[in-house]
């Protein structure tokens, strides 16, 4: 069964033209905010006699068995689209689950945010693979420490549980954010910008970084409510935090802290 949103009636007026009446294919389901939109528009639906029917029936049962909030299950075992207010049978392509049965476009920011998470977490094994075949088994250890909490930041999104506290390479929250702003105190160096003359590690460590960041940047994205506002402070803090500590990582790498033996104090 295929779902006629608002968007994909813009889409194709786009193409369309001037129209005074839009026919719906057999066997779609028109939201309601599409309805809206034809109707503000002054343009006329047109379907058949079994699928009017069927229009009217999915939102009777919409009305009668479902009510959207946080979290909250369907109740019955089909799918439910959340931002189009209505239930159906199987899923389109275009939809992902937001959490149970309950689905969202896949372009959602919060299906986007995950995929984030996914990428940095593949990126964060590469080079931790990297830094074992150099034999720096302590960067691994604390590349572990940066993968761990990517993973439980994607399971306490998805679950929607608090995030908790944690710690990142042997230090607490604070004491990576010292370091971070001032690693000459605690490592012997300035603030530095890396370069290709640093070496591969160096290069891949930054890649980490930045990807760490444009994830919290999808967390801000996701989460913040222009007049709630930010609704997920402690995950967006946890990114904040870990792309910190990935700098103490580079900085500990330039200060000499990792060798082949392991991490030299």
């Amino acid at each position: 069964m295929k779902v006629l949103t608002e968007l994909d009636l813009r889409t194709n007026l786009k193409k369309m033209g001037q129209i005074t009446a839009y026919k719906v294919p057999s066997g779609t389901i028109l939201t309601p905010a599409a309805r809206s939109f034809l109707s503000e528009n002054k343009i006329d639906i047109i379907f058949s006699n079994d699928d009017e029917k069927g229009q009217r029936e999915d939102k009777q049962d919409i009305t009668q068995d479902y009510s959207v909030s946080n979290n909250k299950v369907s109740k019955n075992k089909r799918y439910f689209l959340i931002e189009a207010g209505v239930r159906i049978d199987e899923k389109p392509e275009a939809y992902t689950h937001l959490y149970a049965n309950n689905l969202v476009p896949k372009y959602h920011p919060r299906i986007k945010l995950r995929g984030k998470i996914d990428s940095l977490e593949a990126h964060i094994i590469i080079t931790q693979t990297k830094a074992k075949v150099r034999k720096m088994e302590n960067m691994v250890k604390d590349l572990e420490d940066i993968l761990t909490l990517a993973r439980n930041i994607l399971r306490a999104e998805v679950l929607s549980e608090p995030l908790g506290e944690f710690t990142l390479i042997g230090l607490t929250e604070q004491e990576i954010r010292e370091i971070s702003h001032n690693p000459k105190k605690t490592l012997g160096i300035p603030h530095f910008m890396p370069t290709h003359e640093m070496g591969e590690m160096m290069a891949e460590l930054n890649l980490v970084r930045t990807q760490v960041r444009e994830t919290e940047l999808s967390a801000v994205e996701a989460f913040f409510n222009p007049t709630k506002g930010l609704q997920r402070e402690d995950i967006v803090k946890a990114l904040n935090r870990m792309s910190s500590a990935v700098y103490v990582i580079m900085c500990r790498l330039k200060a000499g802290k990792y060798e082949s033996q392991g991490f030299r104090p």
